[in-house]
């Protein structure tokens, strides 16, 4: 009996590309037909374009592509999770459906995984286009996340990975965490891992989901999840500004007593006050994120909430 393989693609507004990454991935897996029994799961969070309508036409047509489609946009990481927790594969594969994650590579990644490998992740290489602030805000994200966790994560990794059917139960099963950073999630659990490098293409079509300001919502989950030394260094800058401000307190003390003509002194008191006020609201902010993490887990609430199946007959 031949080993299963799913192919779990989240998908957001993809109508201008989504046709011709199934053309590309289909492709692919037929020419694994003799090895693999494969199935494409597409995992749409709730678009404002036809993407959920093109890809239904697909799935009438070819009973190898399912569809997961989301009740609400619950985010990429979750359409991921939504994906592995709607697989039974021997082998789960994720990828984007955009192009930039090519194809190509998966009888690479199969072949890793046949050598006994439970995860193999992909390094990306930027595409040309690329742009400089994206290269280097990501570069500081990485080393900065690398600094303060004690998880390694490449500094080149991407979303586009295989697990193995008993890493993905882990994940099923075990790791339901509402604030999911995947990347560093899978270095976590550790097992035989390898990586495979690829060279990331240009966008075929449509644009990039990830703002700014979502990218950096995503790398402040990332600290979050990996890291309390935020918190430990608020402890740290909070220490030696007491000295600091007590040295302060002593040497404003003498001078009280030394110098009669000490009507002045304001500037000094209006710095101070701003240092440590600007101080105190960044580290009240920091365990503000900590504290909001602690609130969504305690809510309880679902970690998505799928609205339709198709294609799920065997389930």
């Amino acid at each position: 009996m031949k080993p299963t393989l799913t192919v779990v693609c989240p998908a957001y507004n993809e109508e201008a590309v989504i046709g011709k990454f199934y053309g590309e991935l289909q492709s692919v897996l037929t020419s694994l037909n003799g090895r693999y029994e494969s199935t494409m799961l597409f995992v749409v969070d709730r678009c404002t374009d036809n993407t959920l309508d093109v890809l239904k036409d697909i799935a009438g047509k070819d009973p190898r592509v399912k569809i997961l489609s989301l009740s609400s946009r619950f985010g990429h990481q979750m359409s991921l999770l939504a994906g592995m927790d709607h697989s039974s594969s021997d082998a789960v594969i994720m990828m984007d459906t955009d192009l930039q994650h090519p194809p190509a590579i998966i009888p690479s990644m199969l072949g890793e995984f046949e050598k006994g490998y439970d995860v193999v992740y992909t390094i990306r290489q930027d595409a040309p286009d690329t742009g400089l602030l994206k290269r280097i805000s990501s570069k500081l994200f990485y080393r900065m996340i690398n600094r303060v966790s004690n998880v390694p994560i490449n500094e080149s990794a991407a979303d586009f990975r295989l697990l193995s059917r008993r890493v993905v139960d882990i994940f099923k099963k075990q790791i339901r965490e509402r604030n999911q950073f995947l990347r560093g999630l899978v270095s976590w659990v550790g097992f035989r891992s390898i990586g495979i490098e690829f060279g990331a293409m240009k966008r075929a079509a449509g644009k990039g989901k990830y703002s700014i300001s979502r990218m950096v919502r995503f790398g402040v989950q990332g600290i979050i999840s990996f890291s309390k030394r935020p918190l430990q260094a608020a402890v740290l800058v909070g220490v030696m500004f007491a000295v600091f401000g007590f040295i302060n307190a002593v040497f404003t003390f003498v001078q009280y007593f030394l110098n009669d003509s000490l009507p002045s002194g304001w500037t000094t008191l209006t710095i101070l006050i701003s240092i440590f006020s600007g101080v105190q609201l960044i580290f009240l902010g920091i365990i503000g994120e900590y504290i909001a993490a602690i609130f969504d887990e305690v809510k309880g609430r679902p970690l998505y909430i799928v609205e339709e199946q198709i294609n799920f007959h065997d389930e």
